[in-house]
């Protein structure tokens, strides 16, 4: 066993004679941030792969009540002159986005809802409805709702948000 420890010690001083800390540092975060950034995109049956088809519902879309928005925190974008999917006349909707699972009383099934944000006007100040369940800290962006999501837009400023379904969550 004495040669294996040597061979070890041998090879591990190579590597760090060879590397830094702060690459080391580097590639692993690398590593972790492509995880991140990949691991909410894994329990989501699209919408497109199942048809298309939308769910059943009931209720009122510009209630804070209604069951997409149970993680929104902002201006309903049916208040503001959008509808639940779309922004408002003179908005745009920002690509980048928060996610929350919200269970749809109708079927009983849950399902993956995307939340963006229309920007290019200020807030509407319209319907303001502050859910927050799932929501997360700040260390794990995509899933809090405190951020301005109005940064992959021409303009920064935020005006409502919008509940789209995106799929329906997996039961695995």
């Amino acid at each position: 066993m004495k040669w294996l420890d040597k061979i070890t010690e041998t090879r591990a001083r190579k590597v760090a004679q060879s590397t830094s800390r702060r690459g080391f540092l580097g590639k692993l975060a690398t590593v972790v941030v492509g995880t991140t950034a990949a691991v909410p995109l894994l329990p989501v049956a699209r919408a497109e792969q199942s048809g298309g088809q939308q769910p059943a519902e009931e209720g009122d879309p510009n209630s804070c009540d209604y069951w997409r928005f149970c993680a929104i925190d902002g201006f309903l974008c049916g208040c503001c002159g959008g509808s639940i999917n779309t922004c408002p006349p003179g908005t745009e909707m920002s690509p980048i986005t928060w996610i929350g699972t919200c269970e749809n009383p109708v079927d009983g099934r849950n399902y993956i809802i995307s939340y963006n944000d229309c920007c290019g006007k200020t807030s509407c100040g319209n319907c303001l409805c502050q859910r927050n369940e799932g929501d997360r800290p700040m260390y794990r962006p995509q899933l809090s709702n405190d951020l301005n999501w109005c940064l992959g837009t021409q303009s920064v400023a935020y005006n409502c948000s919008t509940a789209v379904v995106i799929g329906t969550a997996l039961d695995e």
